[in-house]
């Protein structure tokens, strides 16, 4: 099992959207293309507070490839970020890692 971890910084005050289009739209279409979330949090301490971070699971980067690249071209979703995106931008950059467990992680 692999994991990415992704950070999501919002465009100052657009935090709330982006939580909303997660909660309201984008589950709805990860579990349609199989994408598991692991978790999701936002900062309460740190560099910014305008941030969300959350963690994927994968079996494979074949398998990341394969499943994100159907979401990120799903008609549902490309419609769906556009309107979500109609007051303005939300997320200013993302930032991704893939992360491998070591031996002693208690997430295998």
């Amino acid at each position: 099992m692999i994991y990415e971890m992704r950070v999501y910084r919002c465009v100052p005050g657009r935090l709330p959207a982006l939580l909303k289009r997660f909660e309201n739209t984008t589950l709805k279409l990860w579990e349609k293309h199989g994408l598991r979330p692991v978790g999701f949090f936002t900062t309460l301490v740190g560099e910014s507070n305008q941030e969300l971070t959350y963690l994927l699971a994968w079996e494979s980067l074949a398998e990341r490839e394969k499943k994100w690249a159907a979401f990120q071209s799903d008609p549902d979703w490309i419609t769906a970020r556009a309107k979500t995106e109609e007051d303005g931008q939300i997320v200013g950059n993302i930032v991704n890692q893939m992360l491998a467990p070591t031996a002693f992680s208690a997430m295998k």
